[in-house]
């Protein structure tokens, strides 16, 4: 079972589970550290590891003048408060080459995340692989479990083992996802740690027609489910306002649930686990 080391802790599928959590898009500097302290107050009281999340750009929002996010060169001086504030490690997601090699030159982000409808462009892979930063690929909602070792073996092909994979549900019909649990275990088998989304995993992709809709309430027992079974992570937006996010308000939790909800999810954690 492969354990990938960042900070002072360990993320694997046998470990206690690492929360990445975060706003879905940068709005502002004030507004980012802000969400980050809080979480990092519920984790320093939860005792739970945490990278800290948030998106540069959302570029494959449903709209044309949807909000996309603040940029790559606005964001880095805000990943960097946050860390130097917070002592986290950063997750951002990429969606070009061009991005993973300038990203590649700044130690502000630890993790390059892979969106899922670019999970198996081989090109993108090979040059976040490059980067020798901690890879997080989010499963595309078109594939199976049984297609991850493709993914695998192509960032392997660039000598970089620091590789997560996230289930974030699987299309169902039209504007609609589903989550089969027999995934997690599947993926478990390929030994690199497994993180389960549990906000886009109740998103319904474009389902209020010129933005995605979803289902935030459901954020809970897709968790519960989750950690039942023993994953590396959980991958939850989080926002103190998501009715009025600019950027996937609908599937994100709403932070005064955050604490109460990975206290519960620590239960099951240590019962998976033990």
């Amino acid at each position: 079972m492969k354990s990938i080391k960042i900070n002072n802790f360990e993320i694997a599928n046998d470990k206690p589970f690492t929360l990445i959590a975060g706003p879905c898009v940068i709005e502002s500097k004030d507004h980012a550290l802000g969400l980050a302290e809080n979480i990092v107050r519920i984790c320093e009281r939860t005792k739970i590891n945490f990278i800290f999340k948030a998106s540069f750009d959302k570029a494959n929002r449903t709209n044309i003048n949807s909000v996309r996010g603040v940029g790559l060169q606005e964001a880095l001086p805000i990943f960097e408060a946050i860390k130097l504030n917070f002592h986290c490690p950063v997750l951002t997601d990429i969606h070009s080459e061009s991005q993973c090699k300038e990203i590649a030159e700044f130690d502000t982000i630890d993790v390059i995340q892979i969106p899922a409808f670019l999970c198996r462009q081989t090109d993108l892979l090979v040059a976040a692989g490059n980067t020798k930063k901690i890879i997080n690929v989010k499963k595309g909602q078109f594939l199976s479990p049984y297609d991850i070792p493709n993914i695998i073996e192509k960032i392997k092909y660039t000598k970089n083992e620091n590789i997560m994979i996230t289930e974030r549900g699987t299309s169902f019909g039209y504007n609609n996802l589903v989550n089969d649990f027999r995934s997690l275990e599947i993926m478990k088998s390929y030994e690199y740690p497994i993180i389960f989304d549990a906000t886009h995993s109740v998103q319904e992709p474009g389902g209020l027609g010129s933005r995605s809709g979803g289902k935030r309430e459901f954020v809970p027992i897709l968790s519960t489910a989750a950690v039942s079974i023993g994953v590396a992570g959980l991958f939850i937006e989080t926002h103190e306002d998501p009715d009025n996010a600019p950027s996937d308000g609908p599937n994100m939790l709403h932070i005064k649930d955050l604490e109460e909800l990975v206290t519960k999810l620590q239960d099951f954690d240590n019962l998976a686990k033990s």
